[in-house]
């Protein structure tokens, strides 16, 4: 559960196509594409939503949260089946060799839950201790990566309405300088292209990155419910057949 797969190229082709569409069509309606680069604008908005978001959540939650952003790129592994077939590896060794045999396994394997999962089968753990004890990891863990995938969907709210503050901002420099004609496309420049980036940001980063977070989120729990499920089975001595069979259920 711990392998990186490779590139999402849904992920790419999205982005790209959303930037692509917005900048392409601000071509096609006659405007220029660098009218869109404002750093002023980048500074509010980016910087903004970053201030908003670090205020209500704990530092080590937001570094989590960002880190996970790799995620959209390059997921964690889902390949249930072959989560299964492992599984149904370690029962025909338990059927053959005994519970004890695991233990040979417990240093190569490098996913955390999956080590303890082991460690717990070849110390002769009973089927609902080890259970109990997978599933408090489990649940820990989901809590954390959920609190982290928030921080994106925080900085989706919050990005709109930055983007309208630096647009007041803007707004406010034209009307302090309607004496200088020259001053006042600048402001009015940074008015409209904050709320661009504001509404930008939240809709086509931040909201989407949320709730791809949140699906992986989703897939890595089926993983470990398998995991858990295979070893509780294992535990109880079931026939690895039947271990399968049910495993298969996750799948469908």
């Amino acid at each position: 559960m711990d392998k990186k797969s490779n590139l999402d190229f849904n992920s790419v082709f999205g982005l790209l196509l959303a930037f692509v569409a917005v900048i392409g069509g601000q071509i096609l309606e006659g405007g220029h594409a660098g009218s869109l680069i404002q750093a002023a604008a980048f500074l509010i908005v980016i910087g903004g939503t970053v201030g908003a978001v670090l205020l209500q959540s704990p530092i080590k939650v937001f570094v989590r949260g960002v880190k996970m952003a790799k995620w959209i790129f390059f997921p964690p592994n889902y390949s249930p089946q072959s989560l299964i077939k492992q599984i149904i590896s370690w029962a025909h060794v338990v059927r053959k060799d005994g519970l004890l045999a695991l233990e040979a396994y417990v240093p190569i394997v490098k996913d955390p839950l999956m080590k303890k999962g082991l460690q717990l089968l070849a110390d002769g753990s009973a089927a609902d201790k080890l259970r109990e004890s997978m599933e408090i990891d489990i649940s820990m863990l989901e809590n954390q990566q959920r609190q982290s995938a928030r921080i994106w969907e925080a900085a989706g709210g919050y990005a709109p309405t930055i983007g309208i503050l630096g647009a007041v901002l803007g707004l406010i420099q034209v009307m302090e300088n309607l004496s200088e004609p020259n001053l006042l496309g600048s402001g009015i420049a940074v008015a409209f292209v904050a709320t661009i980036y504001g509404v930008g940001f939240a809709n086509l980063v931040c909201l989407p990155i949320a709730n791809k977070l949140k699906s992986i989120i989703n897939e890595q729990l089926i993983m470990q419910e398998i995991l858990v499920d295979g070893m509780a089975a294992i535990a109880n001595g079931e026939n690895p057949r039947f271990i399968e069979s049910r495993l298969q259920g996750y799948c469908i």
